[in-house]
């Protein structure tokens, strides 16, 4: 609902607010579709910088109810040339956990490859392709690529066979891109490039720049439309709507469960503590205890020895004291003693 709010860009020939490309369900709407596939095509030729024949959507649909799914979530599974299966998912919340979801999405794909073809040598590069509203990476660049690489050893390891360059890339199968608009929108680049121009549409923050950069990309300014005309439809804003509600009450469920989680935690360790810190001191008290019951215990051995008149010498060496405590025992002048 914020991004509807405040990305507040009127176009020219609706006079509607337009929906935002960073809602999941706008932005797999548009580009799912079979007659945007150019639109598709062109946008993912920008982000891996190669060029696209064939781009095929494996899950196109939008079920009616997927709006109401707690965890359901509307990415792009794709097949590029029959050579790159790719996963493309749009961000909004950070849930501190895209690393690690990004890794079983090539995971996943890459076991069902071999369970059909039973081929390494026959895997389909994997790539995941994730945008995101909010800034994650400790980095300042905006698009950043995570690939397997060889990681240097200890020079003393090394063997010279003559190679002029140690190979980089372990493998080229698998394949991460982290895009972070609110890096790209700091930076504030110009529309040079293809993927500054779809950048600026999908943030949607400069209606200047979508503009300009609609006028150097047809495919950007055929999307502009398309959006145009999603935005018009009822419906469809109906539908993003009630997404974004959907996000909202699961993002305050999540939050409240997760403080409830930290209140019981601190509890328990309370708890946990107090009854630590009890044992404890009931141990110590034993303990003193055992200590005082010693020590009285030795002064009744002295004094029903000096009762017999054992001299003091033999006392102190029957008790494994040295003399002067025995004395001051006796004499009741000194109560702490070394056992």
């Amino acid at each position: 609902m914020d991004d509807l709010k405040k990305n507040n860009n009127v176009t020219e020939d609706t006079n509607v607010t337009r929906l935002p490309l960073t809602s999941d369900y706008v932005f797999k709407r548009i580009f799912a579709r079979e007659e945007n596939n150019s639109m598709l095509k062109d946008f993912l030729e920008a982000i891996l910088n190669i060029h696209i024949n064939k781009v095929e959507v494996k899950n196109p649909e939008l079920t009616p109810n997927m709006a109401d799914e707690k965890l359901g979530i509307l990415d792009l599974k794709l097949d590029i040339d029959n050579e790159r299966v790719v996963d493309v998912e749009m961000q909004v919340s950070n849930e501190h956990n895209i690393k690690e979801r990004s890794s079983t999405y090539l995971s996943k794909p890459a076991a069902e490859q071999l369970k059909a073809k039973q081929n390494y040598k026959e895997l389909k590069k994997i790539i995941t392709i994730n945008i995101l509203k909010y800034n994650y990476l400790e980095r300042n660049a905006y698009h950043s690529i995570a690939r397997m690489k060889y990681e240097d050893t200890n020079p003393i390891e090394f063997v010279d066979m003559g190679y002029k360059k140690e190979e980089e890339e372990a493998t080229n199968t698998f394949e991460m891109h982290f895009i972070e608009l609110p890096k790209f929108k700091q930076k504030n680049p110009d529309c040079n490039t293809k993927l500054e121009q779809w950048l600026w549409l999908i943030d949607g923050s400069k209606e200047e720049k979508v503009e300009m950069s609609a006028k150097e990309n047809e495919e950007i300014n055929k999307t502009v439309k398309e959006l145009n005309k999603l935005s018009k439809d009822p419906d469809e804003v109906a539908k993003y709507e009630e997404r974004e509600w959907s996000i909202m009450r699961y993002n305050v469920e999540m939050k409240t469960n997760r403080e409830l989680g930290e209140k019981e935690g601190e509890i328990r360790g309370l708890k946990i503590g107090e009854k630590r810190g009890r044992i404890e001191g009931e141990k110590r008290g034993r303990i003193e205890g055992e200590k005082t019951g010693r020590e009285n215990e030795k002064k009744n051995v002295i004094k029903n020895l000096h009762k017999l008149n054992i001299p003091i010498e033999k006392i102190a060496k029957a008790v494994e004291l040295n003399e002067e405590d025995v004395k001051a025992i006796l004499n009741e002048k000194n109560r702490n003693f070394l056992l």
